[in-house]
């Protein structure tokens, strides 16, 4: 893999990992069209890594506060997220393990446009008042477990779902992204865990450390800088952009599945 590639799919996994749209799906639809081998998994594993870097970044007062006082309400509901997430992704692991073959990318990215085109219209008629973190409930926190759990699916947006859950459960704005983009740490430490057996198992070859750090670097500024739009995006803007480009992105998939096979 050249620089240039793995810069460009470190800016993608570092953006769409964060902005509503799947960082998982964009991933595999770049690796279908530029024939990137599933073989280079420590290198997707390195992305992951800055992505998790610019959360660290972003929210590391509240990553502290966590780690000084872990008896807390706020990291009780993010591991009851997480719990139900993980329970879900055991349960259809066949069905996820499927759809990272293309097969369902299509229409996991029209399901990211109907969440984000729904969740709108939907608090387009309702007070912006909402609960924080701390009021929340354990059915609230179950729910956007849920909801992360089908995002596991590629084309599914976690972070779009997870905020519009959060928000269908009660969260004001701010505690709604807050508390999707804290999600995301386990979640994302989840997956470096699941495919260290697979990294090790391969080896590490003969390892192009250049392109992987460049990759790495970008994801994770990218994924500082996509972190940092979204909560302006949330607090004064409409997230109906991203569902007009998932859906119209969503349709081009599956009319190339269906009809064209240029890619899939």
């Amino acid at each position: 893999m050249n620089i240039f590639l793995a810069m460009l799919l470190g800016l993608v996994q570092g953006l769409c990992e964060f902005l509503p749209v799947s960082s998982s799906g964009h991933l595999v639809l770049l690796q279908t069209i530029f024939g990137v081998e599933e073989g280079a998994l420590f290198f997707t594993t390195m992305l992951h890594v800055g992505t998790l870097l610019a959360v660290f970044a972003v929210y590391w007062r509240q990553i502290w506060e966590m780690l000084r006082r872990p008896i807390q309400k706020k990291v009780g509901m993010l591991l009851l997220s997480t719990a139900v997430t993980t329970l879900l992704a055991f349960l259809f692991r066949d069905v996820i393990s499927a759809a990272y073959e293309g097969i369902l990318l299509g229409p996991g990215f029209l399901l990211t446009a109907a969440i984000l085109y729904g969740s709108e219209r939907y608090f387009r008629r309702r007070s912006s008042k909402g609960l924080g973190i701390q009021q929340m409930g354990l059915v609230s926190a179950m729910g956007i477990g849920a909801m992360q759990g089908i995002a596991i699916l590629p084309g599914v947006s976690r972070s779009g779902s997870t905020i519009a859950g959060a928000r269908l459960f009660g969260l004001n704005k701010d505690a709604a992204a807050e508390f999707s983009f804290l999600l995301s740490i386990p979640a994302i430490l989840g997956s470096l865990v699941l495919q260290l057996p697979e990294v090790l198992d391969a080896g590490f070859g003969e390892v192009a450390w250049g392109p992987i750090l460049a990759g790495m670097a970008v994801a994770a500024l990218s994924g500082y800088l996509a972190i940092r739009w979204m909560l302006r995006l949330i607090r004064s803007k409409s997230l109906m952009g991203f569902s007009l480009y998932t859906a119209v992105l969503g349709c081009l998939v599956l009319l190339d599945q269906l009809a064209f096979h240029v890619f899939f």
